[in-house]
């Protein structure tokens, strides 16, 4: 749980630039306000207008942008830095890859998410996916060329590719799965916490994809499941005084924040009399 790989990446890059002088992020340098809160700390600067920025370096976010927006970002600032998470880039070129090949392009994942609008923004024709309904409305075509958002439970993927070949059995249906590592593992840690316990912590950003992901990932398994970004969105009624608590977080989410949640619960322990509680990580 907490910061995969990407994130970490991202971040060390920031702080890094924050030292040398000013900077601008251009979005959410990832869905985690604690973090975003954190580099504003340091001076650096966060916006999505690329024309407000008063900086001479600007940073891409972990989720990347489509190479149109990139290259506009190079035209109007002078330094121009990416952030972008390695496995978002794989999927890049991925679907590169099945455009060029003449597959039509299908995306699974969230239309308006950052990542996905970078993913489509050079493409003039495509589909984004979520649920069944959007597969039985594709227009049939001969050829799709499906990838995934990288946050996506893969379960998910596979299920809605496994449908599109039921609702066009006649089409050429490459998939490439570029949902990442990160996410696969997490999610399967989930599964595996949350058969166990009674109710599930979940922490991360209210707009992180990957956390909201893994919270509905644990309420499959576990019949209370909680959703909070920090320690002081606790509440003690939530819990009952045999419960197994467990607790996990999304790829956003820094440690001390983990930390600060699990100490937290702990201290609940205290106010019990002679209660005995279990705890899962």
């Amino acid at each position: 749980m907490g910061w995969c790989f990407g994130v970490r990446d991202a971040v060390n890059l920031v702080t890094r630039q924050a030292q040398q002088g000013a900077v601008t992020v251009l979005g959410e340098l990832v869905h985690n306000e604690s973090v975003n809160a954190a580099l504003r700390d340091q001076g650096v600067r966060l916006t999505r207008d690329l024309d407000r920025v008063q900086t001479g370096t600007v940073i891409i976010t972990a989720h990347g942008v489509s190479d149109s927006a990139l290259a506009h970002a190079r035209q109007t600032v002078p330094r121009v830095l990416e952030a972008t998470c390695p496995l978002v880039h794989f999927a890049h070129r991925a679907l590169k890859e099945l455009v060029a090949g003449g597959f039509h392009p299908v995306i699974i994942g969230k239309r308006d998410h950052v990542e996905v609008r970078g993913l489509t923004g050079d493409l003039r024709d495509f589909d984004v996916v979520l649920n069944p309904d959007d597969v039985w409305q594709l227009a049939p075509r001969d050829r799709y060329g499906v990838v995934a958002q990288t946050t996506q439970p893969i379960d998910r993927v596979r299920w809605l590719v496994a449908l599109m070949h039921q609702a066009f059995p006649r089409a050429e249906i490459k998939f490439t799965d570029t949902v990442c590592q990160p996410t696969k593992q997490r999610q399967s840690a989930a599964v595996e916490l949350a058969r166990q316990c009674d109710v599930v912590v979940v922490i991360g950003g209210r707009h992180s994809n990957n956390t909201n992901e893994l919270a509905e990932t644990c309420a499959n398994h576990c019949r209370r499941v909680v959703r909070i970004e920090t320690a002081a969105d606790l509440r003690p009624q939530w819990f009952a005084e045999t419960d197994t608590i467990g607790l996990t977080a999304g790829t956003s989410t820094p440690d001390d924040v983990i930390d600060a949640v699990e100490n937290q619960l702990y201290n609940y322990t205290r106010c019990y009399q002679g209660g005995v509680r279990t705890w899962s990580q």
